[in-house]
This record gives C-alpha cells, structure tokens and sequence, in this order.
C-alpha cells in the first residue's frame, strides 16, 4: 500500500484508548524501504518480548514520531479527539515531512499537514502502520510501568490501565488515582459513588 502512494509515506497508530487510566499514545513511522525490520505485524500479535525488539529495531532504522494526550485532556475534549490530537502531535514529531499518511482505522483527525488515508485494520495490512503500531503500544507500556511505581496498587505494568479484574478490585480497595480518566464510565461511577457516601 505504501508503494502504491509514492513519495514518503508514514504509518500512523494509537494504543490505549480504552484503558481506564492513563494517557493515549500515538506514533507515525516512515520505514526505510532498504531497512525493513523482520517480523513486524500487529503489535496485538506480538509477544511482549518480541514488541520489544521490533521497537528497538524500528526506532535504530526508521523515522518515528510520537505524541501524547494526556489523562487531562482525554477527560476535557474526550477520547477519540485525543486520540486525534496524539496523532497530529506523533505526525508533526516525525524528523522527516511525509507526502502521504496511512491511518489506522477508518476516521482521520484534523490539522494534518499532508493528504491521508485510511486503513481498516491497517496494523494488519500496512508495513508502516504495524510498525507504529508497535512503537506506540511499547512507549505506552513503559509510560505505564513507571506509574505503576508511584501507584503500586493497580498492576498498571502488567495490565497497562485496561479495566481487568486486578484493577477493579485495587479500585474498590484503594480508590481512583490521579492518572485515571475521570469521563470514563466505571470512574466516574465511583466518583458518584463517594460523592453519594459522603454526603
């Protein structure tokens, strides 16, 4: 597909939009046509260990851009413009200017520098999607992991914010945190919740 829009064409891809804590992370990855990684796919795909190699690798041989929306913002202007807004941001971080954007997925956001188009299940069709797909689900991980150590209690570095079983139970126990997003239903749930109880 990348071949077919010439010029410099960038993968673009998000991870951690449905988390209950924690920002999203976007990335775009203009891969080196001479240097293609092997093994890229899905991230979703991947062992952990595995996305972890392929993200040094990409990082070490392709252009990469990230952005970040952060807990703040996906509470103000709601999850999917925050995603947009990580992707406009991973976009205008890349070192090179690409000609063409492939978007994961089937809306595109506003404000991007270049002509776009987008890929229903991209990270499983688009060399260069997949590849953003991984950068951006391993820099969020990481993200994760280093809160999970101020905020020990939700086994954010084994469940990166996803609302598993571990994570509603330390909820129940402990309460929400500052990284968690407030306009999320289950949060917001318990916000009412000790609202109510304290009234």
């Amino acid at each position: 597909m990348e071949r077919e829009l010439g010029g410099i064409v960038a993968g673009v891809d998000e991870a951690g939009r449905g988390p209950l804590a924690g920002p999203v992370v976007a990335a775009a990855v203009i891969l080196d046509v001479a240097c293609i990684p092997d093994g890229i796919d899905d991230s979703k795909k991947l062992l952990k260990g595995r996305r972890e190699a392929l993200h040094g690798t990409i990082v070490a041989s392709a252009h990469v851009g990230v952005g970040i929306a952060s807990v703040a913002e996906i509470d103000e202007i709601n999850i999917l413009q925050a995603t947009f807004r990580a992707m406009v941001r991973a976009v205008e971080a890349l070192p090179v200017a690409p000609a063409h954007l492939l978007i994961d997925g089937n809306q595109r956001p506003a404000g991007l520098p270049c002509a776009c188009r987008t890929v229903v299940d991209g990270d499983a069709l688009c060399l260069s999607i997949a590849a953003a797909s991984i950068v951006a689900k391993v820099t969020r991980d990481r993200i994760m992991a280093e809160l999970a150590r101020e905020h020990p209690h939700y086994g954010w570095e084994r469940n990166a914010g996803y609302g598993t079983p571990e994570h509603h139970r330390a909820l129940s126990l402990v309460g929400i945190s500052p990284h968690h997003r407030k306009s999320f239903a289950p949060i917001r749930g318990l916000i009412l919740q000790e609202s109510t109880t304290s009234d």
